[in-house]
């Protein structure tokens, strides 16, 4: 790229540049997925040369696993607080439908990468879940469930809730949260959705939906 600076020792050491990388990478993430974006469109949204990007980041892969841990690590571990916390379940489905929808706005190309790394490098998910957390993912992720089912199993011995398995539970509240993200360009379509129109959906889906989930589970 003609006119770009050469890397030196400086722009080696500056936080800022990284930042200005990532910044960047998100933007274009966004614009053309992680599939489609490439490097030097990357650069060229930072304003830098294509070798500071490989200089902070290696690969394409490195940098949208550091753009993935930047959103995700502030997801993944509210979450888990949520779903882990002494709420009622009504508390936690309010509080996790709000979390994800407000944080997944920010960083629409995230479900579109997890889904891309479940289908093609499913072992780097672990890692990346275990880096998020700071801790193995597999007793967390045990206790949350053992968490949720006392909640449940309660719940239905009460007669206010059908019964339910928690896998069921955390897969219906998280699939009716992803599937407005995954399925964009789908919506577009078929209603028309310009930018302005999405997120006035989101603004009503993220008032609506706690309530649909909570009376579909009534008896």
């Amino acid at each position: 790229m003609a006119g770009k600076t050469r890397i030196t020792r400086s722009a080696e050491r500056n936080g800022d540049t990284e930042r200005r990388i990532l910044r960047a990478a998100r933007t274009v993430f966004m614009r053309r997925g992680t599939a489609g974006a490439r490097m030097h469109e990357i650069a060229e949204e930072a304003g830098v040369n294509q070798a500071l990007l490989h200089y902070y980041f290696r690969t394409k892969d490195g940098l949208s696993e550091a753009v993935f841990r930047e959103a995700a690590g502030r997801l993944v571990p509210a979450v888990a607080q949520v779903l882990g916390s002494e709420g009622s379940l009504e508390q936690k489905v309010e509080r996790f439908v709000h979390l994800y929808i407000d944080t997944v706005r920010k960083t629409p190309f995230l479900p579109g990468y997890i889904l891309a790394e479940l289908h093609h490098h499913p072992e780097r998910l672990p890692g990346l879940v275990s880096r998020l957390v700071g801790v193995d993912p597999v007793p967390v992720a045990r206790a949350l469930r053992h968490r949720l089912d006392v909640q449940l199993r309660e719940r239905a011995a009460a007669g206010t809730m059908r019964p339910i398995s928690p896998e069921q539970f955390l897969v219906n509240v998280l699939a009716l949260c992803v599937f407005p993200f995954a399925a964009r360009p789908m919506l577009n379509v078929a209603f028309g959705m310009n930018e302005r129109a999405f997120q006035r959906f989101l603004d009503e889906r993220r008032a609506a939906l706690p309530g649909f989930i909570l009376n579909a589970l009534r008896p």
